[in-house]
């Protein structure tokens, strides 16, 4: 595949997640987090089955079940099932421009993760990274208010929007563990993900009504979900020599993702959210792009 072919399968895929928050709060005005997290994780696993299928892989989401089927099912429990659920729970407490940007903090936890699950030792510039990348999340976290006489707004939402990025870090630890094809794996964790949540849904919530709301929760389980990390596997798996310089052009996201919340949801964006997530963004660039002997 030509490069320019695969930058353009990245960059659809950073599109696609741009606008994420948006139809997020599209569709929370017209359903309950549980009942979005049902019916775009169903899309979801349908949309991707459909793209194994016609891979021809379908043998392959059979090959080891004893093994590969349990493994899929915590992967599944952890995302999307608990990841989407606690972010998805954010969204409907906080502004979108504060829970986007602040569940992009995963990098960052990663990091932390790293040290006791895998032996990884922390180096001077990861601590220096860490910190750059916290002042960010407090920054975001005043919502524009005084940086040193901030009340954060709805606290809860705000440790759910960090909580789900602590989700994500792990289900990418114990995910890289996993040696199967990714598209199998993401197909058998958003089965066993949209299993979960209509256990939860039919327990404590109901089907959402036939109403336009219906409209952005599809597009999130098509979208989000789906075909954007299809278009973003594609782009890794055929830029084997360049994949940190694709992996980077994610970050363009969360400030895309803010000029969507701003034209579509009428969002004010308050100057302390690009400010900390530029901080954010430079913490975890940081840490990735200086000499990996740097101490």
């Amino acid at each position: 595949m030509k490069q320019k072919t695969v930058i353009l399968y990245a960059l659809g895929a950073i599109l696609l997640w741009s606008t994420a928050g948006t139809a997020f709060k599209l569709s929370l005005k017209g359903m309950d987090f549980i009942q979005l997290l049902f019916i775009a994780s169903t899309v979801a696993w349908i949309v991707l089955l459909t793209i194994v299928v016609l891979r021809k892989e379908t043998h392959l989401l059979f090959q080891n079940p004893r093994q590969s089927l349990p493994r899929s099912m915590l992967l599944g429990f952890l995302n999307p099932f608990l990841y989407y659920l606690i972010l998805l729970k954010a969204f409907s407490l906080l502004p979108a421009q504060i829970a986007q940007p602040l569940n992009y903090t995963w990098p960052v936890v990663l990091v932390l993760l790293s040290v006791p699950f895998l032996k990884h030792r922390l180096r001077w510039i990861e601590l220096l990274a860490i910190l750059i990348s916290f002042a960010g999340v407090i920054v975001i976290s005043s919502q524009g208010q005084n940086l040193f006489k901030t009340r954060i707004n709805e606290p809860f939402g705000v440790f759910l929007a960090i909580v789900s990025s602590v989700v994500w870090a792990s289900y990418w630890i114990l995910n890289v563990k996993d040696k199967r094809p990714e598209m199998i794996k993401l197909t058998l964790n958003f089965f066993f993900g949209s299993l979960f949540t209509g256990i939860l849904l039919f327990s404590v919530s109901s089907l959402p009504s036939f109403t336009i709301s219906l409209i952005p929760a599809v597009y999130v389980g098509l979208t989000e979900m789906a075909i954007a990390f299809a278009c973003w596997l594609t782009a890794l798996e055929n830029s084997p020599g360049s994949n940190a310089r694709i992996s980077n052009l994610v970050y363009i996201s969360p400030f895309l993702a803010l000029l969507f919340i701003h034209l579509i949801l009428g969002e004010q964006i308050y100057w302390t959210t690009p400010a900390g997530l530029a901080l954010i963004v430079a913490g975890i660039l940081v840490q990735q792009l200086l000499p990996a002997k740097a101490h």
